[in-house]
């Protein structure tokens, strides 16, 4: 998983801690399925709650559960 950096621009939508992601143990922001759902895609980085299917294949939009 990747670290986001507080200074990058989501196109212009801020993302909300216990929202949008939660911290890791380890530091890191892991995006929760709402904010995947929201998205509208799968960016393919294997997110641990990546809400599509199959899991990790870039630009897929088939819900795993609708």
């Amino acid at each position: 998983m990747a670290h986001f950096p507080d200074d990058i621009d989501y196109g212009g939508d801020q993302l909300k801690e216990g929202v949008d992601f939660y911290l890791s143990p380890e530091g890191y922001r892991v995006m929760t399925e709402a904010y995947l759902r929201r998205r509208g895609y799968c960016c393919a980085n294997g997110c641990r709650h990546c809400p599509y299917w199959p899991k990790a294949v870039k630009g897929n939009t088939r819900l795993r559960n609708p």
